[in-house]
């Protein structure tokens, strides 16, 4: 279903199995800190969201368990990172891995994505991640896939001109859908110059539980890189 105001609604189940009890701590603890509120006007500089003034942006979409989130926030001690994640135990996994690691350049929303794109300021992130997202494999499905007309008008507004969107996925008809809704702008520009590039996963790349799960079902991943134009 779609909501009222246009924007997608989210699908499936917010929770999943319960909780670990050093999770729902965390949630309890460690989330009010982190947490996005979208009740508060967004900061017309987002380098206020975090404790100092961060040198880059990064946005993860779907961030899943937190493995690429956390070691990139982790590796860029000096960049800022908001992700955004539909559901709670992805949430509680990600929790355990900041505390673990003591990031202080992380920020957090749990919720619908296209809410928290129409609340950050224009032209304020350097990079989107969208990695391993649900590619909802049957045709009546597809209206559901995060990948739309729609999410990039949102993502063209937030990044900045010469940032890049990353797209990763297993999914041979998913990465078709993406690339034939984003090579059909203006305002996005595909990167690939060789099937090495698009084959190969990015520098600093953090394999994640999903693409780990991919591999051994024999699944190959492809990464697409688009600038914003």
């Amino acid at each position: 279903m779609d909501r009222a105001d246009g924007h997608k609604r989210l699908h499936g189940r917010r929770k999943g199995h319960a909780l670990k009890d050093r999770q729902q701590r965390l949630v309890e603890t460690l989330l009010p800190k982190l947490a996005l509120d979208l009740a508060e006007p967004a900061p017309g500089n987002i380098g206020a969201l975090f404790a100092a003034a961060p040198e880059a942006t990064v946005l993860e979409i779907g961030f899943g368990g937190g493995e690429h989130l956390a070691a990139g926030a982790q590796a860029r001690s000096g960049w800022g990172f908001i992700g955004a994640e539909a559901y709670l135990n992805g949430v509680a996994k990600m929790l355990v891995e900041a505390d673990d690691r003591g990031l202080s350049n992380l920020r957090l929303y749990m919720g619908d994505a296209h809410d928290l794109l129409a609340w950050l300021p224009e032209a304020c992130l350097d990079r989107a991640d969208l990695l391993y997202l649900d590619p909802w494999p049957k045709r009546r499905h597809w209206k559901r896939r995060f990948i739309s007309g729609e999410s990039l008008d949102m993502l063209a507004r937030v990044l900045k001109p010469g940032a890049h969107l990353r797209f990763a996925s297993d999914w041979p008809d998913y990465l078709t859908w993406t690339l034939m809704h984003v090579t059909r702008r203006t305002d996005f520009r595909w990167l690939a110059q060789t099937a090495g590039d698009w084959r190969k996963p990015w520098d600093g790349w953090t394999r994640t539980r999903y693409e780990a799960k991919a591999l051994r079902e024999g699944r190959v991943p492809a990464y697409l890189t688009f600038e914003r134009v």
